[in-house]
Order: structure tokens, then sequence, then C-alpha cells
């Protein structure tokens, strides 16, 4: 079974008629060969649909409507088996409206050195017919991943793969509606954002809706499905005393409980699958939602604390695209330095909004005070996050565009944090400490990220580029210097772009 298995990537081979009916046969077959390899691959997460061979302009400009119109294609990849006169795909391309893919491959891994002809010649001309394809693709500047070798490859189908995966969350964004409950918090700048043109941009559909909304929600949840959920918590986590039937503060927990349910439920009517708070707007809710976010981030739901509705869509998209790979996202902050020469650290945590889909640890459900806001203790969970790789990747509205800076990090065991009552993460930061941090002070990139252990910076490439937005990565091979440099050429290109 296929991760996303309600969604297709159509394979589209180009030719042309000059070849005659029985190689345009042998075209079709060894081009469904091809397909089928990609198709039976673990590492392409969606189903390779194979469309007859296409021959001529209007087969082609037909075949990008459908898939621009078919919501359940979410990309096509074209390979050019023979030659396809490139004119013949200007007006396919132009009309194309789902993110592409170039294979540039052969049916045969090796040539039959002692038995080839001209007849295998006419046959086999990927190798110039991909690049009259690449040609017209670049002259029109159609955004596309480039993949070479063969299609039995295990480093093509991953590439491929990884492609698909970014297809996926492009996907995902065009239908991703967000509810904001409350604004931004007051004053704070890098959270706010031109929701317009991110719909623009991204497909995102950003609204909002007042905290009474939700209050009413809470009230109307039954008492019934709370006793439900309750029990559910005390088979997964473990649940403080003070917190368990009969515990002193066991209706605070009953109180998280009716927030989840109605969170969920009010989402679920908006078709919202990413939302924000903020502890500047609560109504008469008791208690800032804590323990319900979490819960509600690994159902798959984005989230961005403080009303940042930017960092919930790219928690929505990350979490799409790492569908079915161990480890997890989440929103994360960071919050503090750990500055011993040779041991430099970051530690980050939220108040309260940290996903446990980041451990596989048991986490333990608690209630602490919390100084801001002016309600209830919360209760939340509280875990450490595994050990591993991962990528923080901010989103930042720079006035003229959109940017995403992603760091390359290495979560890291920790010593006991016994007076810290949150979810919390420590890592490395590629390529250290000091790079990092003032790479990402000279982008501008926000202090909320999605954190994620799932996919890495390829993925959020493919993505980027689908998006034609700007993104910066720092990772090993960063320097300050280049890195500014790097900042100084995208401020060049995307003022120009604004022109093309």
């Amino acid at each position: 079974m296929k991760v996303y298995a309600d969604k297709e990537i159509w394979f589209a081979t180009g030719s042309q008629h000059l070849y005659g009916p029985e190689t345009l046969a042998q075209v079709a077959e060894q081009s469904q060969g091809i397909a089928r390899l990609l198709d039976e691959a673990d590492a392409v997460p969606a189903r390779i649909v194979w469309k007859p061979v296409l021959t001529d302009s209007d087969a082609i400009r037909r075949l990008a409507l459908d898939a621009t119109s078919d919501d359940a294609c979410i990309g096509v990849i074209a390979w050019m088996h023979t030659f396809s006169p490139a004119k013949m795909w200007i007006a396919g391309l132009e009309a194309l409206g789902k993110p592409l893919l170039h294979l540039h491959t052969q049916a045969n891994v090796e040539l039959p050195w002692d038995t080839i002809d001209f007849d295998f010649m006419n046959l086999n001309q990927a190798a110039h017919g991909d690049r009259e394809f690449g040609y017209i693709a670049a002259r029109l500047g159609v955004p596309r991943k480039i993949v070479v070798g063969h299609a039995s490859s295990p480093d093509v189908q991953r590439k491929v793969g990884t492609w698909v995966r970014a297809a996926a969350g492009w996907d995902a964004a065009h239908h991703l509606r967000l509810a904001r409950f409350g604004d931004n918090m007051r004053n704070v700048a890098v959270t706010e954002g031109d929701k317009t043109e991110a719909e623009v941009r991204f497909g995102v559909a950003v609204n909002t809706w007042g905290v009474n909304d939700l209050v009413a929600a809470v009230e109307e949840v039954a008492d019934a499905d709370v006793d439900r959920l309750v029990a559910e918590y005390e088979e997964a986590y473990d649940v403080v005393p003070e917190l368990r039937k009969g515990g002193e503060r066991h209706d605070s927990l009953r109180y998280g409980a009716r927030q989840e349910l109605a969170l969920e439920a009010l989402l679920g009517s908006l078709g919202a699958t990413a939302f924000t708070t903020t502890f500047e707007d609560l109504g008469a809710l008791r208690q800032l939602p804590g323990l319900a976010v979490q819960r509600l981030m690994s159902k798959g739901f984005g989230f961005g604390a403080e009303g940042d509705w930017k960092t919930a869509v790219l928690v929505r998209v990350a979490k799409v695209m790492g569908q079915g790979l161990p480890g997890g996202a989440s929103l994360m902050e960071d919050y503090t330095y750990h500055l011993t020469p040779g041991e430099e650290k970051i530690l980050g945590a939220h108040m309260l909004e940290i996903c446990p889909s980041l451990t596989t640890s048991r986490p333990s459900l608690e209630i602490h005070p919390l100084g801001i806001g002016g309600k209830e203790d919360p209760v939340r969970l509280v875990f450490n996050t595994d050990p591993g790789p991962g990528l923080v990747v901010a989103m930042s509205d720079m006035r003229d565009r959109f940017r995403l800076t992603a760091n390359v990090v290495d979560l890291v065991e920790h010593p006991p944090l016994p007076h810290l009552p949150v979810a919390r993460a420590v890592w490395r930061p590629a390529p250290d400490l000091a790079t990092s941090a003032e790479a990402w002070l000279m982008a501008g990139a926000a202090h909320h990220t999605v954190l994620t252990t799932q996919v890495g910076v390829d993925v959020f490439t493919d993505f980027a580029r689908m998006a034609r937005t700007e993104l910066l990565v720092i990772d090993e091979s960063t320097t300050a210097r280049r890195f500014a440099d790097e900042l100084r050429w995208n401020q060049v290109w995307f003022h120009l772009a604004q022109g093309f």
C-alpha cells in the first residue's frame, strides 16, 4: 500500500509520428516498463500512472489540462523516450499547473554493443530527446526537478520519491484551510505576514474565527466523550496522580480533554487542517490549550503559537511530506544556548505545544503554572525528543517575497531537566552554533520553526522549487561569507524576477 494511496503521479512519454506505428508500439511497451519500475519501488510513496505516448501538441496540451484539473494527480513525470520536437510541448508546459519532474533515463541499462544498429538508435534516443525537452523547459522557465539514471537504480527511485513527497506537500498546501483563533501576539513582527500573498504563492487559505467560537464548542462537548478521552490519556501517558480520577486537579485534565474534542470538531466543521492560538486572546477559555494542541499535531494538524500562521503552514506541510516515515514534526522555538566551548548546543521548547511525534518514549501528562495569559494552570505532555538527525525550517515574510530558511541539526541526548516542565529538544546546529546563528540572523529567519525528523533538505528544496520560493540552507558547507553573498544574489534575483 502506497503512503499516498489516493494520489497519483502521471507518467508522460514523449515521441513523434515520424518513427511509424511499430516503433511507437515499442516506445509504449518500454515506457510502461519504466513506469512500472517506479510504481513498484518502495521509495516512491504514490502510484505512478502511465499515460499513452504523446506525439503531438494537442495531446500534450490535453494531458496537461487533465492533470491540472484532476485532484488525484499531484505531479507529472516527463520522459522523452525518442526525439519529441519541443515546440509541441510549449502549450502543454504553459498549461500545466502541477509539479513537473524531468526523468532523464532510457529503457536499457547497458548498450548491446555486438548487435546495436540504427533501428536501435532510432528507438532509444533519450540522450538527445531529453535535451530538446530540457531546452524548451528552460526557455519557458518551468520549475522542475531533473533526475538522471535508470529507473531501476535505488538512487533514482529515492530522488523520485523525495520529489513525490514534496509534491504531496504542495498538494496539501493547496487544500489547506487554516483557522486563526485570535490574532498575532501584540507588537511581534516576525509572526505577521501577507495572507493574500500566501494564498497566491502556496494555495493556503488563512482566515480568523473568534475565540468565542471555540469557547462555544468547548461548552457543547458531552461528558461521556470527555470520560472516553480521559481514559485514553491514562492508557497512553504517565498521568501524574493529581490529574487522575479522584485527584485534586482531575477537573483540569477533563477541561483539557474538552478543549481537544472541541478543537477537533470545530476544525473538522471548517475543513481546516491547521490552526493557531494566542495566550493574549483566550476569552472565556479556562486554559491556554496545551495538551489539545500537542495531540492534534500528533494527528497531522499544523499549528503555530501566538497567531503564527506561517509556522502552522510549515508544520502541516512537513507532516504530510513525512507521512509514513519514522520520526515526526512539530512547532519548535529556539529558546536558549549551551555555550561551553566545543559543546555548543541549542535548547528548543515552547510554553506547552511540542508534538509527541518527536519521541518514542512515553510522555508524562502533567499540570504546572504558566506565568503569562492570566488563566488556570494548563495541562501538557512533558518529554524529551529522540536523538538523531533533524531539520529546522522557518518562513519569513520579506515584504516582496516569502523566504524559507532551513538549518540541518543533530538532536542529542542531554542532562535531566527536572525543573523545566515542558517538552523539549536539544540539538547541535550545522556547521556550528556560531555560524548557524549568524547566518540565521542575517537571513531574518523566525524564532518559530518546524522541527522535522522525517524529511531533510532535499524534500524542502523540491517544495521550494515548486512554490518558486526562496530557500536558504545552513548546513555543513555553510560559511558566513558565502551565506552573505547568497543573500545579496537572491535579493537581486527576486527583485528582477518580479518583472519576469
